[in-house]
């Protein structure tokens, strides 16, 4: 562990806990990001990050960083709450992107905090779905506004 982690809060080190959890448990899994409502990193898959966070292959990634994916999930999500404004249908749950070589999920957390996962083409999407759906049901009742001022200063740290 690097020196950052021990002085993360145990909420934090929770949510550390639950991002590798999820990369783990989750087969063709290439970038994983959670973004604030404002577009701000909170965590992500990137090796380099947190020694907490999983150990990701960055070069599968989008551009190989956790950062370029949370632009597109925060580019994704304003897009499509937009959307659903204009549609009338209420508020945004999950959004799917599916590519030729891989694809995009992004799921609400909670006040405005998404979950983005970039994936590979085989993956099995109802498995990533749930065990995305299960990450945001552990982590949407302790990403309090303090705690995502705490995650967003350890990553600006890490810089």
């Amino acid at each position: 562990m690097t020196a950052l982690t021990p002085a993360l809060s145990s909420e934090a080190r929770n949510l550390h806990w639950l991002l590798t959890d999820l990369v783990e448990e989750v087969p063709g899994l290439q970038s994983v990001a959670v973004v604030s409502s404002d577009g701000l990193l909170l965590l992500s898959s990137d090796p380099g990050r947190h020694d907490a966070a999983p150990a990701v292959d960055p070069s599968r990634g989008p551009k190989g960083s956790s950062a370029d994916l949370a632009a597109i999930v925060a580019g994704l999500g304003s897009l499509t709450i937009g959307a659903a404004k204009l549609m009338d249908g209420g508020g945004i749950k999950q959004t799917m992107v599916a590519m030729e070589e891989g694809s995009l999920f992004v799921m609400s957390i909670s006040d405005g905090s998404l979950l983005g996962v970039h994936a590979a083409a085989d993956c099995d999407m109802g498995v990533v779905a749930y065990h995305m759906a299960l990450f945001v049901g552990r982590a949407g009742h302790v990403l309090t506004p303090e705690l995502r001022s705490e995650l967003r200063q350890s990553m600006e740290a890490t810089r």
